[in-house]
């Protein structure tokens, strides 16, 4: 789906700051998308955008202080329109010239009005060009340069005025070829009658150096009669007014900016890209592992002593906590180094840091709830399984053997009363009375004995309670960690599906390049080509 470039671009820029607010990009890599200006010439006009032929060409005079912009644009206009000589280096004006047929609209938010001079003038024949003076670039004065940056955006042609003193001064030069790389450009060699052809060539030979593929130059001077360029330098500017180079240059100029939001989101795409979520958590099961260690060891003392309280006071609640100070400081320890290997692997900090303070807020109140919940529990059922089994069967021994040792006895004894009279006071009468008793007593003081012997130990249940809840409420810990670490993933590959998306949406339908020597070719930069 094809998207408008200013649709595309506001798209963009509402997914950066939702993603600067979520703190998953880092700002300096969304500044260049907040740094491409959508300024636009067809701003400055009321008309139709699509109707390229119905507003004029926008021609901007740049250059240094003293090259002679104002006057080269007053010869222009055949009428001084612009102020020259020393007031130039503290002007802070923009001197905009348009014919009188031109319906210009209130000027975009963020120019400064007050800084604006219009002109209008009655030649039918220039009536699709615009001048615009600007302020001299290289001068003291800060505000020159803020003002003519601002405007940038909304030019069209950038003619380039020098002089054979300063045309290597490039101070507002490399300035401008970066701000302004996207306008079509003309050179002007001024003051001619005080040049040689050397310093004409030497010129010519820093801009083929700056990427411009035999750049259209022009040899001026203010100086009357003039035997110089400047009809040449019109017949130009002219033939750039017509409507097959104004749609042309709107075309290169849209496609500058739509490969340039496209670098910034390939950029931004190739960040996400680069963190590596599968080394962070090999690296986390490591890190979690020798804390999880150094926790349950640290925290041995103190479940001893819990311990200790439960057997002695069941059913009463610990009044200190088990996650202590050093528990504490150990734990935050831990997600400062996840934080830290999360850093070194290029994954964001904030939002981990976020959901972390969530976790460490609640790990001492589940740590207790867990380690008490399983101590109780404990208490309530003891003892491992042997000694389960073996109080239950000596429970049942305790009645079970007494009576068969009375059945026993009973049984002998009918049966020596029924055969032979029982003589008490025959001497193994008194045997077998006493035998009897004995082997009543045993059957049931041998599974009573056992069965005090088997008694699980309270403290000792209450303690591997305890450390069974403080493992169970740290393999809570590590499942919350992993969902966190996996749900950061997973909102990494979300933002990854819809840059992408955007990116796709940068392809605008390219015109052809411009052929060989073409007015146009000359004029735009190769390097945007």
């Amino acid at each position: 789906m094809a998207y408008d470039f200013y649709e595309l671009l506001a798209q963009a820029r509402q997914w950066a700051e939702k993603a600067l607010a979520d703190g998953r990009i880092p700002k300096e890599s969304a500044k260049p998308l907040f740094e491409i200006d959508q300024g636009d010439s067809d701003a400055l006009f009321a008309v139709n955008p699509n109707e390229l032929s119905s507003r004029p060409l926008i021609v901007a005079f740049m250059g240094g202080t003293g090259v002679g912009k104002s006057s080269l644009l007053n010869r222009l206009a055949v009428q001084e329109i612009a102020r020259v000589g020393v007031e130039r280096p503290t002007s802070k004006e923009v001197t905009l010239y348009h014919h009188q047929s031109v319906s210009l609209k209130q000027l975009p938010s963020g120019l400064p009005l007050d800084s604006v001079k219009v002109r209008s003038h009655h030649d039918h024949h220039k009536s699709h060009l615009i001048w615009m003076d600007m302020p001299d670039f290289d001068s003291i004065d800060q505000d020159n340069r803020h003002l003519v940056l601002e405007w940038l955006p909304y030019i069209d042609v950038l003619l380039y005025v020098v002089s054979p003193e300063r045309y290597r001064d490039n101070k507002a030069w490399q300035i401008l070829l970066a701000e302004g790389a996207k306008h079509a450009w003309l050179f002007v060699m001024n003051q001619w009658d005080k040049a040689v052809a050397a310093q004409f060539e030497d010129f010519n030979t820093q801009l083929l150096k700056a990427g411009f593929d035999n750049p259209l130059m022009f040899k001026t001077s203010c100086v009357e009669p003039a035997d110089d360029e400047f009809t040449a330098l019109l017949s130009h500017l002219l033939e750039l007014s017509g409507q097959h180079s104004l749609v042309q240059l709107k075309l290169y100029n849209q496609q500058l900016r739509s490969n340039r939001l496209k670098a910034c989101l390939v950029a931004l795409r190739e960040e996400l890209n680069a963190r590596n979520f599968q080394q962070l958590s090999s690296n986390y099961i490591e890190l979690w592992e020798k804390h999880v260690h150094s926790l349950q060891q640290g925290l041995a003392w103190p479940l001893q002593q819990f311990s200790m309280f439960m057997a002695k006071h069941p059913g009463q609640k610990l009044d200190m906590p088990i996650w202590d100070d050093w528990a504490k400081t150990q734990f935050e320890d831990a997600l400062d180094e996840l934080v830290l290997s999360a850093s070194q692997y290029n994954i964001p900090a904030k939002p981990l840091k976020n959901q972390l303070q969530i976790i460490n807020q609640r790990v001492e109140k589940d740590v207790q709830l867990a380690a008490e919940l399983a101590a109780r529990e404990a208490l309530l059922n003891p003892g491992q399984g042997w000694q389960k089994f073996l109080l239950k069967f000596t429970a049942v021994s305790e009645i079970i053997l007494p009576l068969a040792a009375m059945s026993f006895v009973g049984y002998h004894l009918f049966i020596s009363y029924d055969q032979t009279p029982l003589d008490l006071t025959r001497h193994d009468g008194v045997d077998f009375a006493i035998r009897s008793v004995m082997l009543i007593a045993l059957s049931w003081l041998l599974p009573f004995f056992l069965h005090k012997k088997v008694q699980p130990d309270l403290q000792k249940s209450a303690l591997k309670g305890l450390q069974k809840g403080l493992s169970q409420a740290l393999s809570a810990i590590d499942f919350k960690l992993k969902a966190l670490l996996e749900q950061e993933q997973y909102n990494t590959q979300l933002l990854q599906q819809e840059i992408s998306a955007l990116i796709d949406a940068c392809q605008p339908a390219m015109p052809g390049k411009p052929e060989k020597n073409s007015l146009l070719q000359r004029v735009l930069m190769e390097t945007e080509r």
